[in-house]
């Protein structure tokens, strides 16, 4: 089962993001899809490693939220979940968000990634695991 407060703490968090991103931005979409998939690719926390979160061909359900804003500077994407990390400034928030959303996440033994292009925007994906009938 997961905290539906906590959840719903992240999708505030991303698509506050993702208003924020397209303020100055000529094309204005946030696309937001949930949907079931199955892991077939190795990656981090994905495998067959004692320590992996997910096994490969396990069922679970993702999350994407994505927006049309100014993207994300490659230089800075290793750094958007680090604590106090803003790329806006002092005066226009903490850099807790996303810190906060990869926190939620992970309690939930989940994974958040994002893709971003500047000037083009950023897409969010949290992957949670799935068990007959509904979320773990």
């Amino acid at each position: 089962l997961v905290d539906k407060e906590k959840l719903l703490q992240v999708f505030i968090n991303l698509m506050t993001n993702a208003f924020l991103a397209m303020v100055n931005s000529s094309s204005k979409k946030l696309i937001i899809r949930s949907y079931a998939s199955q892991l077939n690719k190795v990656q981090d926390k994905v495998g067959r490693r004692a320590v992996d979160n997910f096994r490969l061909g396990e069922r679970v359900v993702r999350v994407d939220i994505e927006d049309t804003g100014i993207g994300i500077k490659e230089v800075n994407i290793i750094k958007i979940f680090d604590p106090f990390f803003s790329p806006r400034g002092p005066r226009e928030g903490a850099g807790l968000g996303l810190a906060i959303c990869l926190n939620i996440i992970e309690l939930h033994k989940g994974l958040i990634e994002v893709v971003s292009q500047e000037g083009k925007g950023t897409k969010f994906t949290i992957t949670l695991k799935m068990k007959e009938g509904g979320l773990i």
